[in-house]
């Protein structure tokens, strides 16, 4: 078993807006418990299931409105967790082949595309995604998330 800790944004203190509680409803009709909370919330996953429900509940977000969420992914009690060293690498490895260029040297446009490709493979549920991709392509994690958000309007 997996947690997924997960915040989403606007936050509004003791006012959930529909981008929240669609997400929660998202994960939840996956028959998965939501512990919900004032500063993030979390449910325990099968590690095959953990795709899906990552995707429902930030698809449900953003389409209701948020403008950033937050995903962190980590063992339940002492399981082993996948092994995923060295994956983003191999992920953005992938895409440069794809895109034929190293992250730091393509244009604007094509930075885009790396992060739409990157996100469809989802290289962001990785902890320190955002920001070691931020250095990879050699722009800050403010431009990697105003590109994310684009994508997910």
């Amino acid at each position: 078993m997996l947690t997924v800790e997960f915040t989403i944004e606007p936050f509004v203190e003791g006012a959930p807006g529909a981008h929240v509680t669609a997400a929660v409803a998202a994960v939840e009709q996956r028959g998965l418990v939501v512990d919900f909370g004032p500063f993030g919330s979390s449910f325990a996953v099968p590690q095959a299931d953990l795709p899906e429900a990552v995707a429902a509940l930030m698809q449900a977000a953003y389409a209701n409105g948020a403008t950033v969420v937050s995903v962190d992914v980590g063992v339940v009690s002492g399981a082993r967790p996948p092994a995923l060293h060295g994956a983003l690498d191999r992920i953005i490895e992938s895409v440069e082949r794809e895109l034929g260029n190293k992250l730091s040297e393509l244009s604007r446009n094509d930075k885009q595309k790396a992060i739409r490709l990157l996100d469809d493979q989802g290289a962001f549920i990785l902890r320190r995604a955002v920001e070691d991709v931020a250095d990879a392509m050699k722009v800050s994690r403010i431009t990697v998330y105003n590109y994310l958000n684009a994508i997910h309007r």
